[in-house]
């Protein structure tokens, strides 16, 4: 069993380096071997976590080299957990994005780089959740780095370098932080392996505990779009394709709340800076769903609503307790599946109307009743309307904020019950405007122009604008003619009829997250037992050092 450990980040990457092998020559091929790679994952996931929920931590010292020296990968139940639902959540994103045909417009990149980039990405998020290292640790934020970067610029249009520069230059300087965290960590403490930090840090005077606490803790909330430190994410996600966008919004981000629940447990117990948590939970609540009641663009609401949702998640782990963990739990994974959900429908809506601009479209529900009852369970799911699994989570989130009967944490059940009342104001005013009124005078009825222009880049006008042009609504089905730097252009626009195969993907996405609700007892259950075992710490530390 031991030996699994390792392959939910090694198969990925040996898929990667068959799929530049293959190129634009054999897509086909190209996307097969990213779906079965996946699917092969996704059950070696779900074994691991059986395995690790019947029998303790599942440790792999690769080479058999014994901490310090070694890579150290371990499988715990939460671990297990992260596993799976980001298998799930990536093979569904992956057959969407076949179904939308992203790699079917590469011809003119030298390599067919969407799903390379793609299975890199998802070797990085396993190496994550399996560290039991900072190193390796670091290593997977890095590897998540390079390809995120990758994908956010597919199609090199000026608006997706600009967010990708602004990703990238955040994620460079939380890097760098990082790696500092790093050094100080194993300067103090004469290792980098988390088993070992666990006994180690103890020892060590509090001031320096602290300093390495707030350092790390800084890096992860960067990662987790925590509030006041997620300014960069509005502007990054909503100009990528929808998939790329549906993956990070729902998964990438979620990496940084499960490296929180990590080092506050095994490395910082004690919760001292609970109160630190709770008052960026506060912040992230009402400011994240504030932005939300602003905006008009399905995207941009979509991504405000993800800052304000990450409050929920953090303020459970700065509760600390046993439920506020377990509800910590259960949000992360019933966050990731429907919000990669609801931005899977966001990118069918945009090729069905050629936009997400909210005033600019409506009608949806009549005209795309398949579409509209897509949107409507996960955007009930996300505001918590019993008895979906969002419900479950905020009601045990807000049990363990009652229990710790503090000033601080009742405040937080107030905010976080506002948030979710304004959660369900904002989902029905999508509704309303994109779903249930007629549409707009001038909106477009057909679909939208998804394909690139055929232009010769070598031409001194070739400016990058044009997205300008190839964004523009259009009646489904035709061949559309533009002038762009005084040449004519032809593209392609789709048909009314939504793609079945992205259809199909996001319709599993909605089933998993309802698959939550029926199966509410047992997987409570599960979340239970990994919050048990996170605030236990032994089994992790014997498991690792073999004591």
């Amino acid at each position: 069993m031991n030996a699994l450990v390792p392959l939910p980040v090694l198969l990925p990457l040996l898929a990667a380096g068959s799929e530049l092998v293959l190129g634009t020559r054999y897509p086909r091929a190209q996307r097969i071997v990213g779906v079965v790679v996946l699917t092969a994952v996704l059950g070696l996931s779900l074994t691991l976590l059986v395995a690790a929920d019947s029998r303790g931590p599942i440790v792999m010292h690769l080479g058999d080299f014994a901490p310090p020296l070694g890579i150290t990968l371990v499988a715990d139940r939460l671990s297990a957990l992260m596993l799976t639902v980001s298998a799930a959540v990536t093979l569904c994103v992956l057959v969407y994005s076949v179904g939308q045909g992203m790699a079917d417009r590469e011809e003119q990149s030298p390599l067919a780089v969407f799903h390379p980039a793609y299975m890199v990405l998802v070797a990085g998020v396993s190496c994550t959740f399996l560290a039991g290292d900072l190193v390796n640790l670091y290593v997977g934020f890095e590897i998540m780095l390079v390809a995120s970067f990758v994908l956010l610029t597919l199609g090199g249009t000026a608006a997706r370098l600009r967010a990708g520069a602004t990703y990238v230059l955040v994620s460079l300087v939380s890097s760098m932080v990082f790696f500092t965290a790093v050094a100080l960590t194993y300067a103090a403490a004469g290792t980098v392996n988390l088993a070992q930090l666990a006994v180690r840090l103890a020892e060590l005077p509090i001031g320096v505990r602290t300093l390495l606490e707030a350092t790390l803790l800084t890096v992860f909330a960067v990662k987790a779009a925590v509030f006041p430190l997620a300014a960069w994410l509005p502007d990054s996600y909503p100009t990528t394709p929808a998939p790329v966008t549906a993956v990070f919004a729902g998964l990438l981000t979620k990496v940084g709340v499960y490296c929180v629940l990590r080092t506050e447990t095994l490395l910082f117990p004690g919760n001292r800076l609970g109160d630190l948590l709770l008052v960026a939970a506060l912040a992230s609540l009402v400011v994240g769903v504030l932005g939300a009641v602003a905006q008009t663009d399905l995207k941009r609401v979509l991504s405000f609503v993800l800052i304000s949702h990450i409050g929920y998640m953090i303020f459970g782990i700065g509760i600390g307790s046993r439920a506020g963990l377990g509800g910590a739990i259960v949000y992360v994974v019933h966050h990731i599946t429907v919000q990669t959900a609801l931005f899977l429908v966001a990118g069918l809506i945009e090729r069905r109307t050629g936009t997400t601009e909210l005033t600019r479209v409506g009608g949806l529900a009549a005209a795309v009743p398949a579409l509209a009852a897509l949107f409507l369970l996960p955007a009930l799911n996300l505001a918590g309307i019993p008895p979906m699994s969002g419900f479950i989570g905020k009601l045990e989130l807000l049990r363990a904020g009652v229990a710790d009967a503090g000033v601080l944490a009742y405040v937080l059940v107030g905010a976080a019950s506002l948030t979710s009342l304004l959660t369900l104001y904002v989902m029905a005013k999508v509704w309303n405007l994109a779903f249930w009124r007629a549409a707009p005078a001038g909106a477009a009825e057909g679909g939208t122009v998804l394909e690139e222009p055929d232009t010769d880049d070598s031409g001194p006008d070739s400016d990058g604008d044009a997205e300008d042009v190839v964004r523009r609504p259009a009646p489904a089905g035709q061949a559309v003619t533009a002038t762009l730097s005084g040449r004519a252009i032809t593209v392609t626009t789709t048909t009314d009829r939504l793609p079945r195969t992205m259809t199909w993907a996001t319709a599993a996405l909605v089933l998993l997250s309802l698959a939550y609700t029926v199966l509410g007892d047992p997987f409570t259950a599960v979340t239970g037992r990994a919050a048990d075992e996170l605030l236990e710490r032994s089994p992790y530390i014997e498991a690792v050092l073999g004591q």
